[in-house]
């Protein structure tokens, strides 16, 4: 082989080299990138790390919550009296940060949460829609104080019964809000009963 052959050869034995380099470097890149996303990300099919019925009631607690916040922004839209837009307005902000505390309880845990009401849900979203003036108003009212007191029961049944410290966390977090709600919308039915 002579010089110029040789020389070449070396060059493309470098480039060659430096591609696989290159390569090497990247593929072992996005391998590191995609196991620190898989380790920092729960995935959706992994199994939930809490027990079913935690998971049935995190689930639960996630289509009321998002019943509250829509009901709520229907009430601070569509009341008549100024107490039923302030307490629709009110559920907005708190259960929207009491679902954001769910989502990263339900991450953590691995449950897969809904992100659309269920049909029970949206049902009832989709009747107080098609009220109007005090029949909204009065209705608002009957349900909040219902849905209140349902889930007051419910969080208080789940505070005794979990045994995952973070679940009774959130739920213990939570049962003051919630009980918090129920007597301010009380007061607001017995206002003008």
């Amino acid at each position: 082989m002579n010089t110029q052959s040789q020389q070449t050869v070396e060059q493309h034995k470098t480039r060659f080299l430096k591609l696989i380099s290159n390569s090497a470097s990247a593929t072992l890149g996005m391998a590191l990138v995609a196991v620190g996303f898989m380790i920092a990300v729960p995935r959706a099919n992994a199994a939930p790390t809490v027990c079913t019925k935690d998971c049935s009631f995190i689930q639960a607690a996630a289509q009321g919550g998002m019943t509250e916040v829509k009901l709520g922004e229907l009430a601070s839209r569509a009341g008549q009296r100024d107490d039923v837009k302030q307490f629709g307005q009110r559920m907005v902000k708190e259960h929207g940060g009491i679902n954001d505390d769910l989502k990263a309880l339900a991450a953590q845990k691995g449950v897969t949460l809904p992100d659309i009401l269920d049909a029970e849900h949206q049902g009832m979203v989709d009747k107080m829609s098609a009220l109007s003036g005090s029949d909204f108003d009065n209705a608002y009212i009957a349900g909040m104080i219902k849905d209140h007191k349902t889930d007051a029961k419910a969080f208080k049944a789940e505070s005794s019964a979990t045994t995952d410290a973070d679940v009774k966390g959130f739920v213990d977090k939570t049962i003051p809000v919630v009980n918090e709600h129920l007597k301010l919308i009380t007061a607001m039915k017995k206002q003008r009963s």
